[in-house]
């Protein structure tokens, strides 16, 4: 089942896919909204209230979207490459169109941990299946 989030302002309303969310990202008092075909939006709504917005509407859209600093909130599934030293965190799309990101070096090592951490969780949970498949 799709689940959506819907940003309504005073002359209009925009109904977004969450799966389809590349990144948001903050300026200032303005949020730009970039989708994963490379439609992009932006509306005169700080990222602060875009992410109680999400957390109003979307049960559980944390197991997709991370927010990354003060600047970003991304789509965990378009994450290719997380460079620490370049503070460089590039998104690739369906397309195969990549995107680059800067993000201060903190938020992207935090990132980065929160991922591998998820990442080890799978291969044990992966694990403890492939052994109570044999066992059976």
């Amino acid at each position: 089942m799709d689940r959506y989030l819907i940003i309504k302002t005073r002359d209009e309303l925009l109904r977004i896919r969450i799966k389809d969310i590349l990144y948001l990202e903050a300026d200032r008092n303005y949020t730009k909204l970039l989708l994963s075909e490379g439609i992009q939006f932006t509306f005169a709504i700080n990222i602060g209230k875009i992410e109680e917005m999400l957390e109003n509407q979307v049960v559980d859209y944390r197991s997709m979207l991370v927010r990354v600093g003060k600047s970003y909130i991304i789509n965990k599934n378009y994450i290719l490459q997380i460079n620490l030293p370049r503070q460089k965190l590039l998104l690739l799309t369906p397309g195969g169109k990549p995107r680059e990101l800067v993000v201060s070096k903190e938020p992207l090592k935090a990132l980065k941990d929160a991922l591998e951490k998820e990442g080890s969780r799978q291969q044990t949970s992966n694990n403890n299946n492939d052994t109570e498949t044999r066992e059976i």
